[in-house]
């Protein structure tokens, strides 16, 4: 630590080996740690004429993820919520990945979605608002930007499914997901 109070030098963040993922660690006979969350059992009580409430499997997706958008379209990221939800159910790891993480991933994905469809319909190219020359389209940017972020989100999940599921797996919902979208532009 400097005299001013802050860390400089060391190891940077993110760098080292990468831990290999757990169904790799079982399969090659390896020492692995499985993270598994305690049970707690309650005992109940005779509770007379309490309510008979149901569980939830999945929790509600919040309902900013599928507001109206301005043209009068659902923003469709709670599709792509439950979607992901049940992608990591399949692999039991929905209790591992926080429903603000994947509210946070299907809201940048769907964002990414519908800066390209801006694109498609609009194209690439712009009117500068007060010159009024050629200026690249700032819908690119921001399917840029809402790309990359939404590529960040989904690593944390990804990293998080790889670093604890037992069962080995190749499929990938955003695999998925860009099928969907290729196929929107030929509409």
């Amino acid at each position: 630590m400097a005299k001013d109070g802050t860390n400089r030098g060391g190891r940077r963040a993110r760098s080292g080996v990468k831990s290999g993922a757990l169904a790799d660690k079982i399969a090659a006979g390896k020492a692995a740690t499985v993270l598994d969350l305690p049970v707690v059992e309650l005992q109940g009580t005779d509770l007379g004429e309490a309510a008979d409430l149901q569980g939830e499997d999945m929790p509600n997706p919040s309902d900013y993820l599928s507001a109206r958008q301005r043209d009068g379209s659902p923003l469709g990221a709670d599709e792509i919520f439950r979607e992901i939800w049940q992608w990591l159910k399949e692999r039991g790891c929905e209790r591992l990945v926080n429903p603000r993480l994947l509210e946070s991933y299907a809201q940048a994905f769907a964002r990414f979605i519908q800066c390209e469809d801006a694109i498609s319909t609009y194209g690439l190219l712009g009117k500068h608002p007060t010159t009024g020359g050629v200026i690249t389209s700032p819908f690119v940017q921001m399917s840029q930007s809402f790309q990359k972020q939404a590529n960040m989100l989904w690593y944390e999940i990804f990293d998080i499914v790889k670093q604890n599921c037992t069962a080995s797996f190749t499929d990938n919902p955003q695999d998925d997901m860009m099928e969907r979208l290729l196929r929107g532009r030929r509409k």
